[in-house]
């Protein structure tokens, strides 16, 4: 096992209800489910940080009805962590709620597959099923990363570092990848939004925003293999991952945990 701290990092909250969670649940179940939204820290013994996604800003939140808490790099400064040093974002994917703070780590190189560029940037983007979920500003900001030479490009399974990987999942969008680090204490796998919530992969009842509804049942499947009989996955978007981890520190309590 490898030396790395991970920490998950709430930015951003919106009331919801079960209904809206779940592909063929009851449309009239109002029982209360509310959506926290996260970006994630990965830290290694020689101080080398890895950024997991960039959230939001407030014109997303106004726009969706969203409240932000904090920005990605406000967040990831409450670790200790200036943006401007931040040399590695991996972006798990380009919706809005996680490629909406790009501009906010100027010197970072940015890491995504393959297929979600070419999914947020081709033909699929002409239909509204697929696009709602985007926001044309962030993509644009990527593709100027693109120009600039600050994106590196992935292709599957892909080792960043010793311990820590990425993987191709898909489902969610084309290219969603999921990160998986060998802590010294156990696996965890970072799901983002291959499940957003506990309850979508052990219930078996998938997200309702999906690209290839095959591969997100799989991509469950895949989560397990990676994370082994002892490690964590960690949803996306689960409050209960306060429940489940200590704090990252005792005044970041309801803020940020530790997932290592």
């Amino acid at each position: 096992m490898s030396n790395y701290e991970v920490h998950a990092i709430k930015y951003a909250e919106r009331e919801a209800v079960r209904a809206e969670h779940f592909i063929g649940g009851d449309p009239h179940d109002n029982t209360p489910m509310p959506m926290d939204y996260f970006v994630w820290l990965i830290r290694n013994e020689e101080g080398r940080e890895w950024v997991v996604d960039t959230g939001f800003e407030q014109d997303d939140a106004l726009a969706r009805g969203r409240t932000l808490l904090r920005t990605a790099s406000e967040g990831v400064g409450l670790l200790g962590v200036e943006p401007d040093s931040v040399t590695d974002v991996i972006m798990t994917h380009f919706h809005y709620d996680h490629a909406g703070g790009v501009n906010q780590f100027p010197n970072a190189t940015f890491h995504a597959q393959d297929q979600e560029m070419y999914f947020a940037t081709g033909r699929d983007m002409t239909r509204k099923a697929f696009n709602h979920a985007f926001n044309v500003r962030h993509v644009q900001d990527l593709v100027g990363r693109v120009f600039a030479d600050r994106v590196t490009f992935h292709d599957g399974t892909t080792q960043l570092a010793p311990g820590l990987t990425l993987h191709l999942i898909g489902g969610h969008t084309r290219g969603l990848q999921v990160v998986r680090i060998e802590t010294q204490n156990n696996v965890v796998v970072l799901a983002s939004d291959a499940s957003h919530y506990w309850a979508n992969m052990n219930e078996g009842r998938p997200f309702p925003i999906v690209d290839d509804l095959s591969k997100m049942i799989q991509g469950w499947e895949t989560l397990r293999e990676l994370a082994g009989p002892e490690g964590v996955i960690v949803p996306g978007h689960d409050p209960l991952v306060f429940d489940h981890f200590p704090p990252s520190s005792p005044d970041l309590e309801g803020i940020a945990v530790r997932l290592d």
